[in-house]
């Protein structure tokens, strides 16, 4: 790709910008897509709606870990390691929270 392309220009509804706080994440796929569903979970409730799904390629997908890897390792690198608690061997069914 050639860097004599211009620059992406994007908008955001005001709706959009002020964004959605989620601490739970439903990672599903098929041979052709990821579903990202985020929730929020309340403490001591047993019950929660999906606030917003993403529907994206395996490509896309594959990306979008790379550049979130990237900006991980950018916070860790100013602010110090994220504390995650232990990394799970194996995830209970793509529920990541």
């Amino acid at each position: 790709m050639e860097d004599n392309q211009a620059p992406l220009q994007v908008e955001i509804d005001e709706a959009v910008a002020r964004g959605l706080y989620t601490n739970l994440a439903l990672i599903t796929h098929s041979e052709t897509e990821f579903l990202l569903d985020f929730l929020f979970l309340q403490p001591q409730t047993p019950k929660t709606k999906v606030l917003t799904r993403l529907i994206t390629s395996p490509v896309h997908a594959k990306r979008l870990l790379w550049a979130l890897k990237d900006n991980i390792d950018k916070y860790e690198a100013r602010h110090g390691a994220i504390s995650a608690g232990q990394t799970p061997t194996e995830p209970r069914a793509g529920v990541y929270q």
